[in-house]
């Protein structure tokens, strides 16, 4: 097939996404406006140009236009067999403006549960996208619940989880080099690897942490991503004077990442809101034992105290006793690891959940040629 998406090029969930079925032998075009490194060499690239942002508001009003004239002509051009727009507030909404069907749009997660509520005119155009499609993807069960309240017909729902390379991710990529590296050598390690934006509330574990020292004091903590609230958070990390206790490493690649994961022993997420939590599945693969907020995104994953522990949004304390709880008992940290490896070779492995995409598309294509 000839597939064009238009997506965000520099996202990880578009690569790993189109890099799947280009190697898959499908011809692949990405429209988009910048680019991550590492895209299949055999993918055709379309840039869209930017309005240069003299004035912010206006030049984001301009470019949105710029860039509707851009995405139809562009397909046109490239005339495909099928469209998928990702993260459908923008980039879903841009394949819906092209006409073309047809078409896919996928959601990931906030251009649902989040955009569509800031104000109309998000919501007007994410509805837009919704009922110009003919399939709407979506990872999790709590984003089909919402792109039901926007108005999409659940018939044409499918849940395709973005899923996890278990061979990538997996525990035997612990590295005591990396251990070393940064200084954490033996300590017993607490990894958050949300980016550092007020929707992921990382202030909440940073606030834990000095009770954490409290009771273990050689516990460290590894703080990967980055965002608009690092020098707030450093700042908060100084004032609570645990600064020595916490790795703020930055902005970690993907292909990376399974040796940070493995390399700790609990994960934390302290997230306001998810859909499927990506970030959660691929530390259950690499076999760490999880504690996190009490929202739908992650229950669908953790059983308070099967597989992790789930703690209510905000509760400083309850975070810091349940990571204490784990650090003190290596035995519990390696039976919750076990059965989140196992959950997500059973519910989320990479491979799988790519071939449901393909028989989506699979069963579009048919579609067009038999209506």
């Amino acid at each position: 097939m000839k597939i064009c998406y238009v997506a965000d090029g520099a996202s990880i969930h578009t690569q790993r996404w189109v890099n799947y079925f280009a190697g898959r032998g499908h011809e692949i075009h990405l429209v988009c406006w910048k680019l991550l490194p590492g895209y299949d060499e055999n993918i055709h690239i379309h840039l869209l140009t930017r309005v240069a942002p003299r004035i912010w508001a206006v030049s984001q009003y301009l470019s949105a236009l710029l860039w509707i004239f851009q995405t139809r002509h562009l397909v046109k051009k490239i005339k495909p067999d099928i469209v998928d727009g990702h993260f459908i507030t923008v980039y879903g909404f841009l394949a819906a403006c092209s006409g073309f069907h047809p078409l896919v749009v996928s959601a990931w997660g906030s251009d649902i549960l989040i955009y569509p509520r800031r104000n109309f005119f998000f919501k007007a155009i994410t509805k837009y996208a919704l009922k110009r499609a003919d399939v709407i993807t979506c990872d999790s069960e709590v984003a089909r619940e919402g792109l039901t309240e926007l108005g999409a017909e659940p018939a044409k729902i499918r849940v395709i989880l973005k899923g996890v390379d278990t061979q990538q991710f997996s525990p035997q990529h612990r590295s005591q080099e990396l251990r070393e590296k940064l200084g954490i050598y033996e300590a017993p390690t607490v990894i958050s690897i949300r980016n550092l934006k007020p929707i992921y509330n990382v202030e909440m574990l940073i606030k834990a942490i000095p009770l954490v020292l409290g009771q273990v004091p050689e516990t460290k903590f590894i703080i990967a991503g980055d965002g608009e609230q690092r020098n707030t958070l450093t700042n908060l990390a100084n004032s609570l004077g645990v600064s020595d206790s916490i790795r703020f490493v930055g902005w970690v690649s993907h292909d990376e990442l399974p040796e940070y994961l493995a390399s700790s022993d609990i994960y934390v997420s302290t997230s306001l809101s998810d859909t499927s939590h990506i970030s959660l599945q691929e530390a259950m693969a690499c076999q760490l034992a999880p504690v996190v907020t009490d929202i739908p995104a992650n229950r669908a994953w953790i059983e308070d105290g099967k597989n992790g522990f789930i703690v209510p949004v905000n509760d400083i304390k309850a975070l810091a006793g349940k990571v204490v709880h784990l650090v003190k008992n290596e035995h519990l940290r390696e039976e919750f690891g076990r059965a989140n490896r196992h959950i997500i070779q059973e519910k989320a492995e990479y491979e799988k959940e790519m071939a449901k995409g393909e028989k989506a598309y699979r069963e579009l294509e048919q579609r067009k040629k038999y209506p």
